[in-house]
């Protein structure tokens, strides 16, 4: 199968907010793309609920559940808890109501699951055996500690999740059933892969909505559902909802809730320095559990009204479950195999400096490239998962130092205004244009200095391309063109100064002017002569006179040809 949770590509725009987030670093960027490592990959969902343009996408199992439902007869749904989380103000009954709908043969809570696990749990505080307990209801925190924090994998309590629990107990009392599980959850999809047998399918509250939503089946409320005594693990998908339901009859233990990654991730560090003993420490990844997963519907979410609907749902005894041996609810906890090498401090450093960093007081710490240290950044690129590119101080440097200098020594004089016509720069060449130091416009409004008429059409929509200017106060010719960027609410005036090829070409028009009216000076004289050789001679004088008017005309031509 495709793996639960992917990144879409081309659609990212190097944001770097998935990196900032992921609690494990668990994203690669390349080639302006941000892409999932599977290998190191928890399946938090994280990204997928902060990334702004929706790069990351849940695989869609909606097709695998409309495919059992239309092959066996009898498909049950295992519904988590948190259900009311997705979908406020109904009841499990109506919620099944609209199962039953879709087909399925029959649903039930995975919290009957959860009473055979806590029961599993209060037998591993009770025993003398262990000295912590770590709970493995949440996939993403075993996930966390069996890719990352594998030392700590041995206080990670041997027994199955409430979901493969519940799946276990519902084959064995339906052989022939398929199951699928519904749930806030995107591990849960990686979790049944890695445990095969129990559950046949994941389907997430979202896709349950999109299913519901497409069969135009709607879940009744219940604004007053009938209480049932027996179903005090309803509790198990809020902060300390595990621990409200267990017995906790050592008193040798302490028993405390952890919730969301990076407070799971301290909690880790703290075991494995060994400050931490004699504890059983339920740890969920999402702050506040499970009814703050990742796959709810935002519209629906709601941390503070979810939890008081799961705690007024549940009863104050324990659902009727068959007894259970741990054998048969054993989990077993693969060792995930991560090598990575550590870069020595001289790759280290030919990385930094690649970035412009050649000193500490140029490691800027910033975050914007999603690693908390730009040292944490040059190892990421030293094993691939990042690029020099993304250390945005720098790239901010490099792009503002090259248009710097392509603006400072450009021939062109440049300016640009923002809408009020107050001038934001002015580059050297301006400044000699105008015979100004250019600092000295900065600040001030450009229609102090320069007429506003060409301005004021760009900002109308209508560019100026081109235009032929003579500014008598500063005795130049300019080529002007004048357009308005309406994204950065600015006005960028080129000028080129024409003055010298201007003056030239007018001092030879006069020239050509000059040469062509003595030309027709000569002509008229010798007209005159010849006429009267003419008249002696007693020829027509028409031809002689077209032909010099040509001549006149030629040599006219020439002149301003020349003048240009």
């Amino acid at each position: 199968m495709s793996t639960a949770l992917t990144s879409k590509q081309n659609d990212c725009r190097s944001c770097y907010k998935c990196i900032r987030n992921c609690p494990t670093k668990s994203i690669s960027f390349q080639n302006g793309q941000a892409s999932i490592i599977p290998d190191e990959c928890v399946m938090c969902g994280t990204c997928f609920l902060v990334c702004p343009q929706a790069c990351k996408v849940i695989r869609d199992d909606l097709p695998l559940a409309r495919r059992l439902i239309a092959e066996d007869k009898e498909v049950i749904a295992s519904v988590a808890p948190s259900f009311l989380a997705s979908f406020p103000g109904v009841s499990f009954v109506t919620l099944r109501a609209a199962l039953l709908k879709l087909g399925f043969a029959d649903a039930e809570e995975t919290a009957v699951g959860a009473t055979i696990v806590k029961k599993q749990y209060d037998a591993l505080c009770d025993d003398g055996k262990h000295d912590i307990v770590i709970s493995t209801c949440c996939h993403s925190i075993n996930l966390l500690i069996e890719k990352h924090y594998p030392d700590a994998a041995v206080y990670l309590a041997p027994v199955l999740s409430p979901m493969l629990a519940h799946g276990l107990d519902l084959k064995k009392r339906h052989p022939e059933a398929k199951v699928i599980f519904l749930g806030p959850c995107i591990s849960k999809k990686n979790e049944i892969e890695m445990y095969p047998g129990a559950v046949d399918c994941v389907l997430t509250f979202l896709e349950l909505g999109r299913w519901l939503e497409a069969a135009q089946v709607a879940v009744a409320k219940d604004s007053d559902p009938k209480k049932v005594e027996a179903s005090l693990a309803r509790l198990f998908p809020i902060e300390g909802g595990i621990l409200a339901t267990m017995a906790k009859d050592n008193p040798a233990f302490t028993y405390l809730a952890i919730t969301g990654m990076e407070a799971s991730i301290a909690a880790l560090k703290d075991i494995l320095s060994g400050k931490v003993h004699h504890a059983f420490i339920e740890m969920s990844s999402c702050v506040g559990s499970c009814i703050n997963g990742p796959a709810l519907d935002p519209k629906a979410r709601s941390a503070v009204s979810s939890y008081l609907a799961v705690q007024r749902s549940a009863g104050a005894r324990d659902f009727v479950v068959a007894s259970y041996a741990s054998e048969e609810l054993a989990k077993r906890l693969p060792a995930f195999k991560k090598e990575e090498t550590i870069p020595s401090e001289e790759e280290i450093t030919a990385v930094l400096r690649k970035i412009g960093k050649t000193s500490r007081k140029d490691e800027l710490n910033c975050s914007s490239c999603g690693y908390p240290t730009c040292r944490d950044k040059a190892v990421a690129v030293l094993r691939g998962k990042a690029s020099l590119e993304m250390c945005l101080p720098f790239l901010m440097q490099k792009a503002q130092s090259f248009s710097n200098s392509i603006v400072d020594t450009s021939d062109n004089a440049i300016l640009a205004l923002n809408e009020e016509l107050v001038v934001q720069l002015a580059n050297p060449a301006m400044g000699r244009l105008l015979g100004k130091d250019p600092k000295d416009l900065v600040g001030k409004s450009a229609a102090a200095f320069l007429e506003p008429d060409l301005f004021a059409l760009a900002l109308a929509g209508t560019p100026v391309r081109g235009r032929k200017l003579f500014w008598k106060v500063y005795g130049k010719y300019v080529d002007a063109t004048v357009s308005y960027d309406p994204q950065f609410h600015i006005i960028i005036g080129v000028y080129r100064d024409v003055t010298s090829e201007t003056l030239k070409r007018q001092k030879d028009q006069e020239i050509a002017a000059a040469a062509a009216a003595i030309t027709t000076e000569v002509i008229d004289k010798n007209m005159r002569a010849v006429q009267e050789i003419a008249s002696l001679l007693g020829e027509s004088t028409a031809e002689t006179k077209v032909a010099l008017s040509r001549l006149k005309d030629v040599l006219a031509k020439e002149g301003k040809e020349d003048g240009k």
